[in-house]
């Protein structure tokens, strides 16, 4: 079996590379460990740039989250007793976000590669990748796919990265001394915009997924189990957490799913081997307090596609040579984001009270000065693409 490009992993990554080389002519097979069930119930992230926004309808996927999705216009800083709006349509006129799960683009993805007759396999074996220097070819389940390129879009445990040789690889990481206790909710959403809330018990965010759907974490310590915390307890500390200010009151209900994940950076240079081409969380991960990892998984897609083109229309390398550099520049923007999210509204506690008074000072300036609540709103949008 041959194809042009295989690609590991059916995640957004690898199935909107997938559709993209689709509209250019170009071939791909998909094979994927998990089931479709599986990666179509995948709860991730939620929060879509305009630039991903803007992908997804010019790829002509866009049609379902435009009618059902939840356009942002703003999110909300909670601290001190008091909230802060910082209003995107201000600050960056045109651009907002889209409120819209993961893994309903997944399912998006999925019907449109179907419905094009593509070629995407769940539940696949023992997947393993080979020639990546000269003669690329994936094996799998006793089956062997030859092509040209392999993308690797099959995430942060997957079997791509790891098949560069040792020493090849530069690894940037950090990881956090907390983690997010993270819940669903069948309950309609107590704000219409997300809330990130600073305390002294710890970090809380209210999102959503729907009108009917709420999402909401909570800083918790890093080794927590979540068998010790029932929904009763759960629902005890976000009300303490963001009942912050006078008014608000929080909407409780059914939870219908809960986890803890743990919250790290981490960044490989290069993305790139021989035939081989890292993309997603196979490369990156940011703590998702920036709502980055996903919106940077389509920035890297939308990179290659463009390298890809190149390469099989005109048999230009310069592209896919340059593909690493040309990812990695947007990637440590969102990487120093994340952190500075991440720092700007979580309790440390090896903070002393000169620490925890400088956080809020720093809150105050990002909340009162237009240049600094700007920075913010540019990169929490998304930052336009060549920029």
């Amino acid at each position: 079996m041959r194809t042009q490009v295989g690609i590991i992993g059916a995640g957004p990554a690898g199935l909107l590379l997938s559709h993209l080389l689709h509209l250019r002519g170009i071939s791909s097979v998909v094979l994927e460990k998990r089931s479709r069930d599986y990666v179509e119930r995948r709860v991730r992230a939620g929060v879509l740039e305009q630039g991903t926004v803007d992908t997804l309808v010019e790829a002509g996927v866009g049609e379902r989250m435009l009618r059902e999705g939840l356009p942002h216009h703003g999110i909300e800083l909670r601290y001190g007793g008091s909230g802060h709006r910082i209003p995107f349509e201000k600050l960056v006129p045109g651009r907002s976000i889209t409120v819209y799960g993961q893994q309903e683009v997944v399912k998006d993805l999925i019907a449109a590669r179907l419905a094009a007759g593509g070629d995407v396999r769940f539940e696949v074996e023992d997947v393993a990748v080979h020639g990546l220097d000269s003669e690329p070819y994936v094996t799998f389940g006793g089956e062997r796919l030859d092509c040209d390129v392999i993308a690797g879009c099959d995430g942060f445990h997957g079997v791509t990265r790891p098949s560069i040789p040792e020493g090849v690889l530069s690894v940037f990481e950090r990881e956090y001394p907390f983690a997010w206790l993270g819940i669903l909710a069948n309950v309609t959403p107590s704000s219409e915009e997300l809330i990130y809330t600073r305390t002294e018990r710890g970090f809380a965010l209210h999102s959503m997924r729907s009108p009917t759907v709420s999402r909401f974490y909570l800083q918790v310590p890093a080794d927590t189990r979540i068998e010790d915390w029932p929904d009763e307890r759960i629902w005890d500390e976000l009300k303490e957490r963001l009942e912050s200010v006078p008014g608000f009151t929080l909407t409780t209900g059914e939870i219908t799913e809960k986890g803890v994940t743990p919250m790290r950076s981490f960044v490989v240079e290069p993305m790139q081997y021989g035939r081989l081409y890292l993309a997603g969380d196979a490369a990156h991960i940011v703590p998702p307090t920036g709502a980055k990892g996903l919106n940077l998984a389509v920035a890297d897609v939308r990179v290659l596609t463009e390298a890809l083109a190149a390469y099989f229309s005109e048999g230009s390398t310069a592209l896919l040579d340059g593909y690493s550099e040309a990812c990695l520049k947007r990637v440590w923007r969102a990487q120093h984001f994340s952190w500075w999210m991440t720092t700007l509204l979580h309790t440390f506690e090896d903070d002393d009270a000169y620490g925890r008074r400088l956080q809020l000072s720093y809150l105050d300036y990002v909340t009162s000065s237009e240049a600094a609540a700007t920075t913010l709103a540019e990169n929490y949008v998304g930052l336009p693409y060549g920029s």
